[in-house]
């Protein structure tokens, strides 16, 4: 029964964010965490190894996506190999941060990060793009399938700043990070909505790697766990990546935005009670 479970989750979660840029741990973490504990499904699961199974996940939710943007040629490579340096470090003191948290405080300090990243969703079509970065870093181009062009950019020490403390919050929580860094990339940096997206994923693969290391070595992978996980996270990806190409995701993101929030109520009231 968990193993059955665990695929639905996982192919949800590999779906849901090859769409919109995300990792996909903002919907196992949770969701895991619910069934295992709450519905007593999976008994033995523990905020390490269910953050372990998530960045195993990423790896595979990572690759189907970055394969099929490759495709479609919006992967922005030099940006994610930028952004990646950033992130390495961050994952490593997220991962050993983790290792000192209890379930209470898992739950409390996880449900705070998911209503700000569905405070995120919530208010980032209402910001003005801010140009500041773009003027003061390095500028990059992209022209799109009707021809249009689109000048975006960012100074590297911000890059570095930023994915620095995505990578933390990805190692300590096992979230891929999208949710943080997609927004900044749209509003901060004024990127193209789908090079945001193709590029998040390929850093999500990228700090992946890195991140289960992080993990492996300190024994928070449930190895029998990521058998239904990793086909469903990569079977959802591929699913997620092609309706990318075809569907405006606007509605999914308002959903998520209502998702993320009542998880994070649910999350920070078994963290306190």
């Amino acid at each position: 029964m968990e193993f059955a479970l665990l695929f639905i989750i996982a192919l949800s979660a590999g779906l849901i964010g090859a769409l919109v840029g995300l990792g996909g741990g903002v919907i196992l973490v949770p969701a895991t965490l619910f069934i295992g504990i709450s519905l007593g499904f999976i008994p033995d699961i523990t905020p390490q190894t269910v953050v372990g199974l998530s960045v195993i996940m990423m790896i595979f939710t990572g690759l189907a996506s970055t394969l099929s943007y490759m495709k479609s040629r919006t992967v922005d490579y030099k940006t994610g190999f930028i952004f990646f340096a950033g992130s390495v470090p961050g994952t490593m003191v997220g991962a050993w941060i983790n290792k000192g948290l209890d379930l209470p405080s898992f739950n409390l300090y996880f449900g705070i990060l998911l209503i700000i990243l569905a405070t995120i969703l919530l208010i980032r079509d209402k910001l003005k793009p801010v140009k500041w970065f773009v003027e003061h870093g390095m500028k990059r181009t992209y022209i799109d399938n009707e021809g249009k062009e689109y000048v975006y950019g960012y100074p590297i020490w911000f890059a570095f700043l930023l994915t620095f403390v995505v990578g933390c919050m990805s190692g300590l929580f096992g979230i891929g990070g999208g949710s943080m860094i997609v927004p900044a990339m749209l509003i901060l940096f004024l990127f193209p909505p789908h090079v945001a997206v193709a590029t998040s994923m390929f850093l999500v693969f990228l700090t992946s790697i890195v991140n289960s290391a992080s993990h492996i070595y300190l024994g928070n992978v449930p190895w029998l766990y990521t058998l239904p996980v990793i086909p469903g996270a990569y079977l959802g990806a591929k699913i997620g990546a092609a309706l990318n190409k075809k569907l405006k995701s606007e509605t999914l993101v308002f959903a998520l935005r209502i998702i993320l929030l009542l998880l994070g109520i649910r999350s920070i009231l078994d963290g306190l009670f």
